[in-house]
């Protein structure tokens, strides 16, 4: 979550470098209290903070990008059991 820029006086304000900070202990609970709640495989979470320890703001958005992923999978099958249940129920009147 920590960035910070660094303008060079050289160049314009545009051109700004942007430095990666790595998480702290408390971005780092931040990180894992994230996935609670969620089944995932270890192998994700391992990735998570392994970016974590160099740059806290891109594990931030591995760890958003992978639940909003997860999420519409949920999504998507409970969608397809509900039509699937309402299917079976039509054939049986």
């Amino acid at each position: 979550m920590s960035k910070a820029l660094i303008e060079d006086i050289f160049n314009d304000s545009e051109e700004a470098q942007e430095i990666t900070f790595p998480a702290t202990d408390r971005d780092l609970l931040i990180l894992t209290e994230k996935f609670l709640g969620f089944e995932i495989p270890s192998k994700v979470f391992l990735q998570a903070i392994a970016i974590a320890a160099y740059d806290c703001a891109s594990a931030f958005r591995y760890v958003d990008n992978y639940l909003a992923i997860l999420k519409n999978k949920n999504k998507r099958k409970h969608r397809k059991l509900l039509v699937f249940k309402a299917a079976t129920n039509f054939e049986n009147n």
